[in-house]
């Protein structure tokens, strides 16, 4: 029996050693790319070198109450 459990926990190790080692691949698609990271940095320092003012909101109509109609209190 104890044959039995000694193989069982071996089995087991396997299992977990095998599954965190897949974990840690990557594919081609999700590797760095020299031009891509180039172009986020040229982005990144252009959009904090020169903040855009942002749009002047126009400014809205008046808007009127609708009229309420009066009933009569008797």
């Amino acid at each position: 029996m104890s044959r039995f459990w000694a193989v069982s926990a071996f089995a087991i190790l396997l299992g977990i050693a095998g599954g965190t080692s897949q974990a840690s691949a990557a594919p081609p698609t999700v590797t760095p790319s020299p031009g891509y990271d180039a172009r986020l940095q040229e982005q990144h320092k252009a959009a904090t070198a020169t903040p855009t003012p942002a749009d002047p909101v126009a400014p809205s109509p008046q808007v009127r109450k609708r009229h309420v109609k009066r009933t009569s209190s008797h």
